[in-house]
């Protein structure tokens, strides 16, 4: 069975090598490019690949709007991430949105091309290290292990976004806010939210820069 794969990436170069790679084996087409979330949403839709490699980071919408938008009109859809992000907030918000698997950029090709084949046999496909920080997620629930929720307030923290904006942004009072991060601050270790936020980005809990990200809860 040819497995139709759909590449979403902005750069043309990576999916030129995708492409390219992809290309050599028998059983796996590339049947669309998209270079953009809103483009992925609507070739996914008009093309109904098997499975969909998807960047995180792509003009318009993010790569986990677009995985969350594309299985809510086929929640049989099968997307794979394939990036270079690798914190907790940028892999729990991509699955979350329904991603069956994750890859970095720096997977060897035998392995994109045993993950395109699981995902579309309705398998997840992780990398090594991916598949390692999700079970210990599902392992234990450490006291100093922030919730989804408190992730979510440090990503905004992290924006500059102000308490009242962060009520705002999620839908929660401002003192709601302000019980998260007292939280934060004691799970970290820290005592005011510039610490909290370079404390986070040391332990690949948050990524710094860019758009708005979300996570788990």
């Amino acid at each position: 069975m040819t497995v139709r794969v759909l590449i979403a990436d902005d750069h043309p170069v990576v999916r030129d090598g995708i492409r390219a790679m992809l290309g050599t084996q028998d059983d796996l087409e590339v049947v669309g490019e998209a270079v953009s979330g809103t483009d992925a949403v609507r070739l996914a839709h008009d093309l109904r690949p098997d499975v969909t490699l998807m960047d995180l980071q792509l003009p318009e919408i993010d790569g986990a709007t677009a995985i969350n938008r594309i299985r809510e009109h086929d929640p049989s859809a099968k997307v794979i991430v394939l990036t270079t992000y690798d914190t907790d907030s940028d892999i729990s918000r991509a699955i979350d949105a329904g991603a069956i698997g994750y890859l970095l950029k720096d997977t060897r090709r035998e392995q994109l091309f045993d993950a395109i084949r699981a995902a579309a046999r309705g398998e997840s496909a992780l990398s090594p290290t991916i598949a390692t920080r999700v079970l210990s997620w599902a392992r234990a629930d450490a006291p100093d292990a922030l919730s989804g929720r408190e992730i979510e307030v440090l990503c905004a923290v992290a924006q500059g976004m102000s308490n009242k904006a962060i009520a705002a942004h999620l839908c929660i009072s401002e003192a709601t806010v302000k019980t998260h991060l007292l939280h934060i601050f004691a799970k970290l270790g820290v005592d005011d939210r510039t610490a909290a936020v370079t404390v986070a980005a040391s332990r690949g809990i948050i990524r710094l820069g860019g758009q708005m990200i979300d996570s788990r809860g």
